[in-house]
């Protein structure tokens, strides 16, 4: 039986490439998105790709609690334990703190924070219990830097950091990992309009690799905290 991932935010960008890097490594997937096309359309890309891999999607948004649970859910009822748990559904909304429209912070919150707090609530048990697992928040240069423009969204990042060095500290004795990826700007649709060339972003199968490579240290080994940045410096 193949091992398992798990990819919140599959269908674009980072966790579509750290998607396809697994895959190729023989990993079944489970993923989900809020569209049911792009879902649809991911997983026949890799069965046509990659045919023995078993490619598992489910249609949720990210931002509401019980959708959350749900596919947490979905996923304990597999038949696979969950080796690798890959927190990247998030959403980019910029503006200045004082001049955002209401609700913005709430929205930030619920998807960057809160669906990684539920989802390790539902998935990290199991991973406790059998004491093996690996868990990857997707977070951002965000969660350390404050950026002009980065308003709420900034505040969300630094509180995924923050879950993220919590449950490390939590999991240590358990033999599970956790580990905060923080990418500055990559190429994905978050950056779509922006008149800027592509060399000033990084490719999201670099991030995909840093994940690959975390991923294969020893059982002895951790890496705690990766920040990844363009060559040319960050934007922001």
């Amino acid at each position: 039986m193949n091992p398992l991932i798990v990819v919140t935010g599959g269908t674009k960008g980072i966790g579509k490439a750290i998607i396809h890097r697994f895959a190729q490594a023989g990993f079944d997937i489970v993923t989900c998105a809020r569209n049911e096309a792009d879902l649809l359309h991911l997983r026949e890309e890799l069965l046509k790709q990659f045919p023995e891999t078993k490619c598992y999607v489910a249609t949720v948004d990210m931002s509401k609690k019980e959708e959350v649970k749900s596919f947490g859910e979905l996923v304990n009822s597999l038949p696979q334990a969950v080796e690798v748990l890959i927190n990247n559904a998030g959403r980019f909304i910029p503006g200045f703190i004082h001049e955002e429209e209401e609700g913005v912070l709430e929205e930030m919150i619920e998807t960057n924070l809160y669906s990684t707090y539920h989802l390790c609530r539902s998935i990290v048990p199991e991973m406790k219990e059998r004491k093996a697992g690996h868990v990857f928040n997707i977070c951002s240069t965000a969660s350390i830097t404050a950026y002009t423009n980065g308003g709420s969204y900034a505040i969300s990042k630094h509180a995924q950091l923050g879950l993220t060095r919590v449950l490390r500290e939590e999991m240590k004795e358990h033999g599970v990992k956790v580990t905060a990826i923080m990418p500055g700007a990559t190429l994905t649709a978050s950056w779509d309009g922006v008149d800027l060339p592509e060399e000033r972003f990084m490719k999201a199968e670099d991030v995909a690799e840093s994940v690959w490579s975390a991923y294969q240290m020893s059982p002895s080994a951790v890496v705690e905290e990766i920040v990844i940045r363009p060559q040319l410096g960050d934007l922001g």
